[in-house]
């Protein structure tokens, strides 16, 4: 996972001092990371932050992108969330990269710029 983190272009979070590989681990021990995996191995990976009902990481390896990885594994997660009652999801990342365009087009609402110059998007996903 974190080789694939590290490979993604439009991460600020690629350097593994940033996100160690530690910081993966309480997302493994209550089962809110997935994996997506092809004959290479890891081809992607998503995780939900429970408690702050944000999606803490999804990434697909630069590799595999256009297979539909990354739709897969966010629908895993928002099933995931829709079975914990949680009634919406948020998450940020970098105003207008290709991961923006990816949740705008997945139905995700722009909530604006926060502090850091990310962009927020929220998702409802009770029904």
């Amino acid at each position: 996972m974190q080789r694939i983190r590290c490979s993604v272009r439009e991460n600020r979070l690629s350097d593994p001092q940033l996100v160690p590989d530690a910081a993966y681990e309480p997302y493994v021990e209550t089962g809110s990371i997935w994996v997506a995996e092809d004959a290479s191995g890891i081809a992607g990976f998503a995780a939900i932050d429970i408690a702050a009902a944000s999606v803490w990481a999804l990434f697909v390896d630069p590799g595999a992108e256009g297979r539909g990885i990354g739709r897969a594994l966010l629908e895993t997660l928002i099933d995931h969330a829709r079975t914990l009652g949680l009634p919406r999801l948020t998450l940020h990342t970098q105003t207008e990269s290709r991961a923006a365009q990816f949740y705008r087009a997945a139905g995700w609402t722009d909530q604006g710029w926060r502090d850091d110059g990310q962009v927020e998007f929220a998702m409802r996903v009770t029904r």
